[in-house]
């Protein structure tokens, strides 16, 4: 890199620096986004009302109801675009990084994709009702689903989050119910209700876990079509693990089944210190283990990413050592840049949180330069 493109690009921390989340005031004020992630409006096309009034409609048979809900799931989760970002390519010097915006789904998120094939799967199985814990994002998901196949629907909050996504879920029928504790604590609740009233359970790392695996591993199957083999590496932000893990489980199926000529690094990037995940890796752990409550503090900034306990973090573990894959920090400062510079050079209003993974592979390249091959980068965020 030139030094003039070098001083244009946000600098990402050496191995060993403190991280620091200290974030200028301006930058903080141009994203308070707590949830970040928008839902688009309408939240479904116009051409699926047809079809929503048949998936929802309880007289209807149940084959007519999967159909039409099939149809609106095929027609409007997932198949997200994946552009080259040729602009950042030219200035970090590593060629070709494709950006694969998930903030393409209905809610924002890639948690959609999820949302909705358990929703199809509680439809499927008879169940009227179903339930998830959630802190912002996976609860607009499920209740927008949830909406759609007439299902009743529960999200359980921690009663000290305030949300700014409650509204949005309750438009779309679902009922609020807040509980004293944390993240973790909301889970127990919202499982524990699922147990006791017969109510399909969507949480992350629950009996429907496999479920939620292949609706992640629809993303492989997407960078696979635009490509037409697996990238050199595949770059992720992560949480819980479920979507990394999911990703995973879906290259392996396609290399597995000869689609594919490699399968590729799996890239996690998290907040830092912050991740039972990146820590095990980082540390050499033989499995994720729990952070200590107190010392996760949350922002605006890193609200998506942190956890004490990643629920499906072994899972994650294993696929990116699995893969030959690593795991990196990164500071609420380097999200908020890399974020402004996205959407400065690939016209992309991204979710400053899921620039992790992003952060998490040009930090690797900064230190041994990458091969000239071709990266994947998922992003998240809030309509363009």
């Amino acid at each position: 890199m030139t030094g003039q493109e070098e001083n244009s690009v946000p600098k990402v921390k050496k191995n060993g620096e403190k991280g620091k989340d200290e974030v200028p005031q301006k930058d903080a004020e141009s994203f308070s986004l707590l949830d970040g992630a928008t839902s688009f409006y309408p939240v479904l096309q116009i051409e699926m009302d047809d079809q929503r009034k048949v998936a929802a409609d309880s007289t209807k048979s149940l084959e007519e109801r999967l159909e039409a809900f099939e149809d609106i799931k095929d027609s409007e989760i997932g198949d997200t675009n994946m552009a080259r970002a040729r602009n950042i390519e030219h200035q970090v010097g590593l060629r070709q990084i494709y950006l694969k915006f998930d903030g393409g789904n209905p809610t924002g998120t890639q948690k959609d994709r999820i949302a909705f094939v358990q929703a199809m799967d509680a439809l499927r199985r008879g169940y009227d009702s179903m339930t998830v814990a959630t802190c912002g994002n996976y609860g607009a998901a499920i209740a927008l689903a949830a909406s759609v196949a007439g299902l009743k629907c529960i999200i359980v909050i921690p009663d000290r989050f305030h949300t700014k996504r409650i509204k949005e879920m309750e438009e779309q029928g679902a009922i609020i119910r807040r509980v004293p504790g944390n993240y973790e604590d909301s889970v127990k609740h919202s499982v524990e209700m699922a147990q006791n009233e017969d109510m399909y359970d969507a949480n992350p790392g629950g009996i429907n876990t496999n479920i939620q695996l292949k609706g992640y591993a629809q993303i492989a199957f997407e960078i696979y079509d635009e490509l037409r083999d697996a990238p050199y590496a595949v770059a992720v932000p992560v949480s819980n693990g479920t979507t990394l893990a999911g990703i995973y489980k879906g290259f392996v199926s396609l290399y597995r089944r000869g689609k594919t000529s490699r399968i590729p690094k799996i890239v996690a990037g998290s907040s830092y210190g912050k991740n039972p995940i990146v820590h095990a890796f980082r540390k050499n752990l033989p499995k994720c283990e729990d952070l200590s409550p107190l010392a996760v503090k949350e922002t605006e900034i890193n609200e998506p990413l942190i956890n004490w306990h990643s629920i499906d973090g072994d899972l994650a573990l294993e696929a990116i050592r699995s893969s030959g894959g690593w795991a990196a920090d990164a500071t609420d400062k380097e999200m908020l840049q890399f974020a402004k510079l996205i959407r400065e050079k690939e016209g992309m209003n991204v979710l400053p949180a899921s620039t992790a993974g992003l952060i998490a592979l040009l930090e690797r390249h900064t230190k041994e330069h990458l091969p000239g091959d071709r990266y994947v980068v998922l992003l998240t965020g809030r309509k363009t």
